[in-house]
């Protein structure tokens, strides 16, 4: 890689960084050009070398968002033993990236999916296949935990993977509206409520 390129890469990464935080603080749905443009200190030509309108600039800062989540969550849980153990793992960084995240709006991606849940378009489209992946990813942890015997053979995977889902959800909302850490210590108890008694498939 040229010295150029690394550079072009290292500002590119800086502009994101900045539009994720302002994303934040205005909702993704208010992110501009012009607005960043302000954020970053440069001309709205030069950010338009980088993203060639407001739509494009919106889908690099999920994009980049996400590439953020799984650096700090998804890789460093993966790295625990397949079974109970990488589950726990997985729900414990998510908790973790939940609670860090105490910058207006909090966590951009559930922000991002309330704000365009019913609006049509590229946007609301990489947010259902976002949280599409995230399902399907959560059911095969589940399965691995099967696979391992940490969880009986008949366990309902998208179903545990749900509710799995609905709990760091309901964290996210209550933490943040309620200002009240001692959600993190209830949505504990209902990943273990659900290891000890988890959903199963019907016969």
């Amino acid at each position: 890689m040229s010295r150029t390129a690394s550079k072009g890469e290292a500002t590119r990464d800086a502009i994101l960084d900045a539009a994720i935080a302002l994303a934040r603080e205005v909702g993704l749905g208010a992110l501009t050009i012009g607005g960043l443009a302000e954020r970053v200190g440069m001309s709205k030509s030069g950010l338009f070398a980088h993203f060639g309108a407001k739509e494009e600039l919106q889908l690099a800062t999920l994009k980049a968002a996400q590439l953020r989540f799984d650096e700090q969550v998804s890789k460093v849980a993966f790295q625990a033993p397949r079974g109970v153990e990488r589950l726990r793992a997985l729900f414990e960084r998510w908790l973790s990236w939940a609670a860090a995240q105490r910058q207006p709006g909090g966590c951009l991606m559930i922000a991002a999916a309330s704000e365009f849940d019913d609006v049509p378009g590229p946007v609301r489209d990489f947010l259902a296949e976002q949280q599409r992946g995230w399902l399907r990813g959560l059911g095969r942890t589940v399965q691995f935990a099967i696979d391992s015997g940490d969880l009986p053979a008949d366990t309902d995977c998208e179903q545990f993977a749900f509710e799995l889902f609905g709990l760091i959800l309901s964290t996210h909302h209550h933490v943040r509206l309620l200002n009240d850490a001692h959600f993190l210590a209830s949505a504990r108890r209902g990943l273990e409520r659900l290891i000890v008694a988890p959903p199963r498939r019907n016969a």
